[in-house]
């Protein structure tokens, strides 16, 4: 579980001769302990939740530092009604264990909304499909990967 994903993130950064660390660490499930893990900080995280809306599973990216606004994603995307997606949802829509989603990189791409915190800061590390791998990367080089419109969802908690 997970080991797809990985590879088709490492093997993207390669194509587009993206520069990356890759990172790895114990097994992590929450932004924090990530962050202590790669020996980060909080704001360069980016966090995938994965979301059930009335019409399918949507995938939210913002910066880890942040919390998601629900009530004003749905409301920028036009859905009535958004919330976390389950565990079970979370494996099916993304092949990968909550902690370990990534921004990108599934077999059946996820419509994908991106608060604009997640290019605030000059790095953003994120897991990549598997609970003890991450990798570190400059946002600029992120943006060439995620080119998706952005909005503004997240608040401070």
């Amino acid at each position: 579980m997970g080991q797809a994903e990985r590879d088709r993130i490492l093997a993207k950064f390669n194509e587009l001769n993206i520069p990356f660390e890759h990172l790895r660490h114990e097994p992590v499930y929450t932004s924090e302990q990530a962050m202590r893990a790669r020996k980060g900080e909080l704001h360069n995280g980016v966090k995938a939740m994965v979301c059930k809306t009335e019409r399918g599973t949507i995938l939210a990216l913002l910066a880890a530092d942040l919390q998601l606004d629900m009530e004003k994603l749905a409301k920028l995307i036009l859905f009535k009604k958004l919330s976390l997606g389950s565990k079970e949802r979370v494996l099916t829509a993304t092949n990968c264990e909550p902690g370990s989603v990534p921004p990108f990189g599934f077999s059946q791409p996820l419509p994908t909304y991106i608060d604009e915190s997640v290019f605030d800061h000059e790095w953003a590390e994120f897991n990549i499909g598997l609970v003890t791998e991450s990798v570190k990367v400059k946002t600029v080089d992120l943006r060439r990967i995620l080119a998706q419109r952005l909005l503004s969802f997240a608040q401070k908690p």
